[in-house]
């Protein structure tokens, strides 16, 4: 509510913003940061360095979604046709004795995020620990 001024004959109101407060409170917070902002402790980034990388995959297994969203499975140089339900065991068949065997999966360029999610959904439930997508860059 404005506060009145009795100036003369008549009363009028004061149509000014009181800034005081507002500059006590900005001072107050001023000095709280001004306390606190040494107090605060940089974060780290651990970034990997050359030389200290893993070990690359002892093989690689490629899984190609097609236009029609159909599954091929690509291994050195024998491709093969599965379904999705089929997809954890054939991996877990490829990969045999080499556990640190890579995944990546390669789609068209029409095919629905959907399916390759489900492909990556049924990966991570048969257990598969490194999985990459294939990506291809355009020309300039």
């Amino acid at each position: 509510m404005p506060s009145l001024v009795s100036r003369g004959r008549g009363r009028r109101t004061i149509n000014e913003i009181n800034m005081v407060p507002f500059i006590d409170v900005m001072l107050v917070l001023l000095i709280i940061f001004m306390v606190t902002a040494p107090l605060i402790t940089p974060s780290t980034i651990d970034l990997p360095s050359i030389g200290k990388a893993k070990k690359q995959p002892d093989q690689v297994i490629q899984i190609v979604i097609g236009k029609d969203e159909s599954l091929e499975m690509k291994l050195q140089d024998k491709t093969r046709a599965l379904g999705l339900k089929e997809l954890a065991d054939v991996i877990h068949q490829a990969q045999g004795d080499k556990p640190d065997s890579a995944v990546v999966i390669s789609a068209d360029k029409a095919v629905k995020y959907e399916a390759v999610v489900k492909v990556m959904d049924s990966l991570q439930r048969a257990g598969v620990q490194r999985v990459g997508l294939s990506v291809q860059l355009a020309n300039p």
